[in-house]
This record gives structure tokens, sequence and C-alpha cells, in this order.
């Protein structure tokens, strides 16, 4: 087997600044190297970052576990380091020209989302053995940080989760998110 170069590419989406990243992958009998991060390949490809990112957190979720919608007031570089998950996007930013927006999309191990401050970051683990998700965060995430919450069940955003979601059950969804307001109570 000869090396294989897949080159970093870049997708716009139907929300304003949300960004879908393939990653550059190095391919050879041992296996892939992936490059999650180089601050001249996202200049280079017009993707705005930080100067710096500030927290990186790695989550483990099992099959099933719902995580978000969060729109904390920081730039997120997010992907999936193993397994698989249904990722979900929805701009809650006053003002955006592409406000109240849904995108959502598959995420595996290559894939990321540039996830811009204000736009609610959300998935459900896919995988069989869950997964584990990865975020960069432009700020340190504090108590109280300005930022918006949505319900990932809010029915007027139809988001067609993957796995049935019940929400008494811990496993799948956080107290925290299941009581968070629906999208609309926030426009009122």
């Amino acid at each position: 087997m000869s090396t294989e170069v897949v080159p970093m590419t870049v997708e716009t989406t139907a929300i304003d600044g949300l960004t879908r990243i393939t990653t550059k992958a190095v391919t050879d009998e041992r296996g892939t190297v992936r490059e999650f991060f180089r601050t001249s390949g996202f200049a280079d490809l017009g993707v705005p970052v930080p100067e710096r990112w500030a927290q990186v957190n790695l989550t483990w979720t099992r099959r099933g576990g719902v995580r978000g919608l969060h729109g904390e007031a920081a730039d997120k570089l997010i992907g999936v380091a193993s397994g698989s998950a249904f990722g979900v996007w929805l701009d809650a930013r006053p003002g955006s020209p592409t406000f109240g927006a849904v995108v959502t999309g598959s995420l595996t191990a290559g894939t990321q989302m540039f996830v811009p401050a204000g736009v609610c970051n959300g998935f459900q683990a896919t995988g069989d053995d869950g997964c584990e998700y990865l975020y960069c965060f432009g700020r340190e995430w504090t108590p109280g940080m300005a930022g918006v919450a949505v319900t990932p069940l809010d029915p007027g955003l139809a988001i067609a989760w993957p796995i049935p979601i019940d929400a008494s059950d811990p496993t799948q969804l956080s107290a925290k998110d299941a009581a968070a307001p629906e999208f609309g109570e926030l426009t009122r």
C-alpha cells in the first residue's frame, strides 16, 4: 500500500459562519493520521479561529445519549474522536441573517464543525460503543457564562433524532437539558 493523502476541505452550511470541515488525513499500512487542527490550514481555507484555544474538553457519551443544545459565548471547534454522532446546530444569534436556521448531520472521525459563538451545538451518540466528542473553546467556560440553551426536544425545531429519546431517562438526557426553554420562548 502506498501513502494516501486526503487534503482538508471545508463546506459552508445554511447557518452563517457554521462550517463543516473534513480534516487532512494521511493513511498508510499502519493506519491514519488526521490533523485535528493546524492554524495555517484553517487560515488558508478561510475558516476564522481564535488566536488560541482556551479550553479543550473530551466527553464520552453512551449510545442514544444527547448533549445540548448549548450556544455559549465562545467559538468552538468540535469533532468526534471515536464512534459516531448525529450533530445539531441552531442559529440563536439575534440579528444573524440565518437566525432560527437548523443544520443537522452525521459526525465521524475526520469530520468537524466550526461553531461560531451563539450558535447552539448539540449531538446524540449513535455509535454502538457511544462516542468521544472533542470540543475546543475560544474562551474558558465559566459558570454563568453568557449564552443560551434550548431543549433538544423542542417540537418547533422538528429535529429528527435517529434514536428515540426518553426525557425521563438520565442516560439519554440531563434534567437541565430537558428543562431548557423552547426556541420560541427565547424570541418572545
